[in-house]
């Protein structure tokens, strides 16, 4: 049994048939220490507006009013108000009722079955099968005064069960619906659903889906929806602006080669594959790896092994089967030396950087085909390299090596239209890691913008014939150091 709070804990109170209380109630609501919100709701509530104290104790409010309710419909599935307050409700009449702030559908129909949730006091919600057979239901009313949620969002519930819990658990979904069917004769609407998970599982054809997201995984190719949607997101903010040129000044093969060097050398450095300059100079130069560390040895001349090859970095994707064959071939390359870390394939299991979670290993190709369509729509090349580099640290599609191979596939945008490469050098690797944090986690885009074009300006700046050359103008720009001891300097060409 619901546990009653003090009437001074609760925010809403309800009249009673006790003409005892209701004269108590009136009293106080004529001494301005009780008010009616609605009616046979009160509330000691003096400052805020009826529709916010309802819409905040709603679920209380329909347990009380309508005991034995079952919480229905598209309600069942959103659990809030639709965009103009309709809220659905099977109960042992129809009726049209209006509160502050909301309308109440109340529709006749079976109360509580087996499986449906005792949800508030005496107010039940719709078990997820029987919630799925509801929306099936024909509505006279579309949109918002709707009692069903439309054909597109229901597959895309039904894409989301198979993503989350797998296909098995969406079969055994099918088969209670089925049961609940029987019980409920509400044979119509499953066979509706039956014919929607078929397709969704490919069981059979798919034409009959309309969602995207459904689709593409009837089509074998399912994604992250939350993904594109950032990507897309991350696309409009890279087509509202325009862009400086920075030509490519290391144009000649030692100068291209030395840049590739610091290249290899700090995107590595961001990965904790940390040398001393020296050492990663002799590494590269012998083509010998030490033999206290051949493994993070070989991280550095696969690196460097791509981006000092200037016909490698040439080649950018035209399609997406392209984007996938790029990747695998130059990870293939990155991470040779660790067999351990599956070079040339796809990731088999999930993985995580703090508290971000990245795309799901089943979902790595579908999410890189579907975000592909923003970066051909893009046309600066610095607009591309920053969306490029982005879509791929995000959906982090690698076991290990996804950071290298992305700023790889960014600088490899650059190279094809004669732009200076952008690297990240040590003291900037904070406001690089924390742009990307922002964006991932708050879509902050301006922000990752900001910090890209502030690297390329930078990076446009180190130029020269030799290593050496090289290394004096990002010592004197305090590249090699920690971002709490110096800040970054952009020094002239």
């Amino acid at each position: 049994m619901e546990k009653i709070s003090p009437q001074y804990l609760q925010e809403v109170l309800f009249s009673s048939s006790d003409p005892r209380v209701s004269r108590q109630w009136s009293a106080m609501e004529k001494a301005g220490t009780r008010r009616k919100i609605a009616p046979r709701i009160y509330t000691p509530n003096l400052t805020d507006s009826p529709e916010v104290i309802i819409k905040r104790n709603l679920f209380t409010i329909l347990g009380r009013l309508y005991p034995g309710a079952v919480l229905s419909h598209r309600s069942a599935l959103e659990f809030t108000p639709t965009s103009l307050g309709h809220v659905f409700l099977t109960y042992t009449y129809t009726r049209k009722i209006s509160l502050p702030g909301l309308t109440l559908r109340l529709m006749e129909g079976p109360g509580p079955i087996e499986g449906d949730r005792p949800f508030s006091g005496e107010l039940y919600v719709s078990q997820m099968e029987r919630a799925l057979l509801e929306n099936l239901e024909v509505s006279r009313k579309p949109g918002p005064e709707s009692k069903t949620l439309t054909r597109p969002e229901l597959e895309e519930r039904l894409e989301q069960i198979i993503r989350v819990k797998g296909e098995a658990a969406l079969n055994t979904m099918r088969d209670k619906a089925k049961a609940i069917a029987e019980q409920l004769h509400m044979q119509t609407e499953f066979e509706k659903l039956n014919a929607l998970i078929s397709a969704v599982l490919s069981t059979r054809p798919a034409k009959i889906l309309m969602s995207p997201v459904a689709l593409a995984r009837a089509l074998g190719y399912p994604y992250d929806p939350a993904r594109i949607t950032l990507f897309e997101k991350l696309f409009v903010g890279l087509k509202q602006q325009p862009y400086r040129d920075w030509p490519e000044l290391n144009t000649s093969p030692e100068s291209f080669r030395s840049f590739a060097f610091f290249e290899a050398y700090f995107s590595n450095y961001i990965e904790g594959t940390e040398f001393e300059l020296e050492e990663a100079i002799k590494i590269v130069e012998t083509e010998t790896p030490l033999p206290s560390r051949h493994e993070d040895s070989h991280d550095i001349l696969g690196t460097y092994s791509i981006i000092s090859n200037r016909n490698e970095m040439l080649v950018t994707p035209q399609h997406a089967e392209d984007l996938l064959r790029i990747i695998l071939y130059r990870h293939e390359i990155l991470l040779k030396a660790r067999p351990s870390k599956n070079p040339g394939q796809f990731k088999d299991k999930n993985n995580r950087a703090g508290e971000t979670h990245f795309v799901d290993h089943t979902l790595v190709k579908g999410t890189l085909i579907k975000g592909f369509d923003y970066y051909q729509a893009l046309d600066h090349p610095f607009a591309r390299a920053g969306y490029m580099m982005f879509m791929i640290s995000e959906v982090h599609p690698f076991t290990d090596g996804n950071g290298r191979i992305a700023r790889v596939m960014m600088n490899a945008e650059l190279v094809k239209q004669g732009q200076s490469k952008i690297i990240i050098p040590t003291v900037y690797r904070d406001d690089y890691l924390g742009a990307m944090r922002k964006l991932t986690r708050k879509g902050d885009v301006q922000s990752y913008i900001r910090m890209l074009l502030r690297a390329q300006e930078f990076s446009a700046t180190i130029a020269g014939k030799d290593i050496e050359t090289m290394q004096k103008k990002l010592e004197a720009s305090n590249a090699f150091k920690e971002h709490d001891v110096a800040p970054l300097i952009i020094q002239q060409p």
